[in-house]
């Protein structure tokens, strides 16, 4: 069983999340309801929890402060939160857990399980302090820290250090201005749909490009791109009206 503390300052949030739980996720063991900070602090050093289910926006003290007072933070956290899209995208950078109100049941249902794997693996959470500084660079995305999961663990890299992806059956490979390649176990829709809001496009189904590393475009049937570090990369014939669209949407011409 997975003990857990749910932090909510609304009465009526705290007792639908212990609701869902009980229904969709009976490996939680809900051991203590909390509707503030203080409260919190004092029942986590009593339960010892595995998880906590933290509301960010509290009355006083709010659930970063709360964190931000702790020396260890040796559990797993779910964050419940309002934030809105550009906030959501700093937590997916992060590789944090949020659930969104009001509480969708299948997307508790596989925070709860991403949680379990991460405990039955001895898996260490990616720290708080990567979400909080997403948070701040929230208006500078290229200097924001997206996590890049690997076999051995995970790399936190600026989205500004990426300049393209490829596709490798079911992994990834990162190529970076460091100049060492990166392989990931995720495939390159995964990390299409997590980048998709930010300044990368997908030109072929290999290539997932950062338009930011774009040095030019040479035209042909799709044509193909030429980027920062001299690799020229075809664009699909079926890419190239999107590709093209972006390329002007972000530059602004």
């Amino acid at each position: 069983m997975i003990k857990a503390i749910i932090t909510d300052d609304e009465v009526r949030s705290v007792e639908t999340l212990r609701k869902l739980l009980e229904i969709h996720c009976p490996s939680v063991n809900v051991v203590a309801e909390c509707n503030s900070a203080a409260e919190t602090q004092k029942q986590i050093l009593l339960q010892q929890p595995d998880l906590l289910f933290l509301d960010i926006a509290m009355p006083g003290k709010s659930g970063f402060d709360l964190l931000n007072e702790m020396e260890q933070i040796p559990f797993e956290i779910i964050f419940i939160t309002a934030y809105n899209e550009f906030m959501l995208q700093a937590f997916r950078f992060s590789a944090i857990d949020y659930i969104l109100k009001p509480i969708d049941e299948e997307l508790l249902i596989k925070a709860v399980d991403r949680v379990e794997r991460r405990l039955h693996t001895a898996a260490n959470p990616v720290s708080i302090e990567v979400l909080k500084y997403n948070l701040k660079n929230m208006q500078h995305p290229q200097e924001m820290k997206v996590c890049i999961p690997h076999t051995k663990g995970f790399l936190l890299v600026h989205l500004a250090d990426i300049i393209y992806c490829q596709a490798d059956n079911t992994y990834t490979t990162f190529y970076l201005t460091t100049g060492k390649p990166l392989v990931s176990s995720r495939s390159i829709i995964d990390f299409e749909l997590l980048l998709q809001d930010s300044s990368f496009c997908r030109i072929h189904k290999s290539f997932l490009v950062n338009m930011l590393h774009i040095k030019e475009y040479i035209k042909g049937e799709g044509g193909s791109v030429v980027l920062s570090n001299d690799t020229e990369l075809e664009v699909s014939r079926r890419k190239k009206d999107h590709f093209l669209a972006r390329i002007k949407e972000y530059y602004k011409f």
